[in-house]
């Protein structure tokens, strides 16, 4: 008892820890970010800034290293469309220690509200009410902007993720949409290990190694607005089958420890 006791305590530090590590360098560099923002493509110096400082800091300072394995090689002269599934708090900086080629986030408005960050976030990313459809038909034309500037974007395509019980939740289409208007290729990328390493439930987790596979991209050159509905089942599929085969079994323990806890059938 005395050592589940103990266990709780060191948990809820740890997470307490997450919030520190994402909010100490934001306060830090704040007046270096908001001076970037002034300058000329700001986006790709604010992107750097995420990528080698801020990412490093929260993944290893929680812990975390990844193993990355590329199916293809990136090109940095291409613009695509990065998904992957999405399974915790440490996605995105997962994400950017993936990527090198500058991207932007489409993610949810409500992180305007965040102090400090905010600030920076409504100015860097493609925002999103998804309580409005008004605001989620915005997007294109947001994403658009960002496109004419030679970004790539990268969206968390699931539908309501923060159900434990489910591998992959169905998925929204407006990645597929912005890829087939502007015929570049999707990279489908599978977390393995952040369901069950940081999920979104604060009761487990634990440091470690965070695996992360980048597969070959989709083209969708030739391909019309109705052809969307197939590419997206055809992104859904392979991400699906990839974490249903991973031989360590980490985002279906996820889901088993999950349902032990809430004695789900």
């Amino acid at each position: 008892m005395y050592f589940y006791k103990v266990r709780r305590v060191l948990l809820i530090l740890w997470r307490i820890w997450f919030y520190l590590l994402a909010s100490i360098p934001i306060i830090f560099l704040f007046p270096i970010l908001v001076f970037i923002l002034f300058l000329p493509n700001f986006y790709k110096h604010i992107f750097w800034i995420a990528r080698n400082i801020w990412a490093p800091i929260i993944l290893y300072g929680m812990g975390f290293w990844l193993e990355i394995k590329y199916k293809e090689e990136i090109n940095k002269n291409q613009q695509y469309m990065f998904v992957a599934n999405h399974t915790s708090y440490i996605d995105p900086f997962v994400m950017l220690r993936v990527f090198k080629k500058p991207f932007v986030f489409v993610g949810k408005k409500e992180l305007v509200k965040i102090p400090l960050f905010g600030y920076i976030y409504k100015r860097a990313a493609i925002m999103v009410d998804r309580s409005s459809s008004k605001s989620r038909y915005g997007v294109y034309s947001r994403a658009d902007s960002v496109l004419d500037k030679g970004y790539s974007v990268c969206i968390f395509p699931e539908k309501n993720y923060f159900d434990e019980t489910i591998l992959l939740n169905p998925f929204k289409h407006g990645a597929f949409k912005i890829s087939v208007l502007h015929q570049f290729p999707i990279v489908p990328t599978v977390f393995f290990d952040c369901k069950r390493k940081q999920p979104w439930y604060t009761t487990h987790g634990y440091p470690g190694k965070l695996r992360v596979n980048v597969y070959p991209s989709v083209l969708t050159k030739g391909m019309i607005e109705k052809d969307i509905p197939k590419l997206q089942n055809k992104i859904y599929n392979l991400i699906d089958s990839e974490l249903r085969k991973d031989p360590e079994r980490s985002a279906l323990e996820a889901i088993d420890t999950w349902k032990r806890i809430n004695k789900i059938s």
